[in-house]
């Protein structure tokens, strides 16, 4: 009979999360645009994999398993709430503040959001998060070639998307 995996302060799991908590909160905001929801995804995720531990044949596949708990946890999120992404109150507060003027980089993020999921959660896996092709064709269950091809065109859609914010900004 096989040996039952179990949670404690030692698992490999526990030291995952608490070496990754950054990338998988960042992941999980990238989706929804505001820190607490974001905070429940993280938490969501981390609950549903405690779940379906038992279910993860290779500890070598952990890191792209998780993420794709916490995209697919995303993604559900904003099936149910179908809203408009708000602007958190740390963001409000920095825009009314007055404070020195911070040129991010706002037409990226814009045009981020203009993407089909499908194409963002490339474009935030390979770039955001840092993965490697093959990585993030496994977090998102798909085949390399497909990753390659949807990430081809997601990039060819935001250069039109970015030349499009720059001729809005121009008039």
């Amino acid at each position: 009979m096989g040996k039952k995996r179990r949670f404690n302060d030692n698992d490999l799991f526990t030291e995952f999360i608490r070496d990754n908590k950054e990338n998988c909160y960042r992941l999980a905001y990238s989706y929804v645009k505001n820190s607490e929801d974001a905070l429940d995804i993280v938490q969501d995720a981390i609950q549903k994999a405690i779940l379906s531990y038992d279910s993860l044949q290779d500890l070598n596949m952990l890191k792209s398993w998780f993420f794709r708990i916490v995209v697919n946890t995303s993604l559900d999120f904003l099936r149910k709430h179908k809203r408009v992404s708000i602007v958190d109150a740390e963001t409000m507060e920095f825009i009314s503040s007055g404070k020195e003027d911070h040129y991010e980089n706002v037409d990226l993020e814009r045009a981020l959001d203009q993407l089909a999921p499908e194409y963002k959660s490339i474009i935030v896996l390979r770039f955001f998060e840092d993965l490697k092709i093959e990585e993030v064709a496994e977090v998102l269950n798909e085949n390399v070639n497909t990753i390659k091809t949807r990430l081809y065109k997601a990039l060819k859609l935001l250069r039109i998307e970015m030349k499009d914010e720059m001729i809005k900004g121009a008039n």
